[in-house]
């Protein structure tokens, strides 16, 4: 079993990468607004709909972590300014870890400048309901970005299966195609 998370700040192309890793792998992709989008129109953002979240995905990883899938992607906004987001990406990995699975992490990096953009394309658009309000989903990027370390420092992440790429000017299927071949999916 092998889970890559693929983690960075909102915009930055995670869940189109991970996309592109499931064309050209056999893993899944379980994105991170595969929950929010299920969850939001019901109860909004608030601390009920963030509880069944991660009740949700709790279930969901150890339930894969004991199929015979080759693999799962899944994606996420890591606050490094935050214990709780540290010790929720320590117990994600220990559901697979502890039933024998390999960890993958991957941080993805890119400008400010085009990551707005990004935020603003048809493709995640489509993707993710809740950011069609794309005044809203770019004030709270922002913010999120003033209140939060969205990316690790140097050294920061010690595990040896780690890989960062800054992918501003890389194309989903290049990024894809460098994680593959790195962890030799």
């Amino acid at each position: 079993m092998k889970f890559v998370m693929i983690f960075g700040p909102q915009a930055v192309g995670k869940m189109t990468v991970g996309q592109e890793i499931a064309k050209i792998t056999d893993l899944k992709l379980f994105h991170n607004h595969m929950t929010i989008d299920l969850l939001a129109p019901l109860f909004g953002f608030n601390p009920e709909m963030w509880r069944l979240v991660n009740l949700f995905r709790k279930e969901i990883f150890e339930a894969v972590a004991k199929s015979d899938l080759e693999g799962l992607v899944f994606t996420y906004v890591w606050a490094f300014d935050m214990q709780e987001d540290w010790d929720y990406v320590n117990q994600v990995c220990e559901i697979f870890e502890s039933n024998g699975g390999t960890v993958y992490f991957v941080e993805l990096e890119a400008v400010l400048e085009e990551r707005l953009e990004r935020n603003k394309s048809p493709h995640r658009l489509e993707q993710k309901p809740t950011k069609r309000n794309v005044e809203w989903s770019e004030k709270e990027l922002k913010e999120t970005l003033e209140k939060h370390r969205l990316n690790s420092l140097e050294g920061e992440i010690k595990r040896e299966k780690y890989l960062r790429i800054d992918n501003t000017n890389l194309s989903p299927q290049v990024v894809a195609k460098i994680i593959k071949e790195k962890f030799n999916l």
